[in-house]
């Protein structure tokens, strides 16, 4: 899971840079108050990529996806871009959590074999 969520997460770091520049066009707004919530938000995608196997870094990762749409109302464009990577963490913790239950299944299988290999031979001592 840890792959394909950190993947996800890294795109992320991007949009959300490029976003910033687009909310800079927008003269409500001011450039620090627009790179401070941007900056955090990039630093978060990143930090997420190291606590995805922590308690809660997915839970945290949700709460990003969540910011990604409300940033939709700053920057429109956010709303589409929000719900495609929010379906694309859905997939990745949702897929990338199966992936590693069939990962460990074929470890524990291989490591079963090789005791009942080890098992039939005797001892060359």
């Amino acid at each position: 899971m840890r792959t394909l969520a950190a993947s996800t997460l890294i795109g992320e770091f991007f949009v959300i840079g490029f976003a910033g520049l687009v909310a800079m066009k927008d003269d409500s707004l001011s450039m620090a108050t627009v790179w401070t919530v941007c900056g955090i938000a990039m630093a978060l995608s990143l930090l997420l990529c190291g606590m995805l196997t922590r308690p809660g870094g997915v839970q945290l990762g949700w709460a990003l996806q969540a910011g990604l749409v409300v940033s939709g109302f700053f920057v429109p464009m956010m709303f589409i871009l929000g719900v495609c990577f929010t379906g694309l963490w859905w997939a990745s913790v949702h897929y990338g959590r199966k992936i590693d239950e069939a990962k460990a299944h074929w470890a524990a299988q291989a490591e079963r074999m090789a005791q009942a290999e080890g098992a039939g031979r005797p001892d060359p001592a």
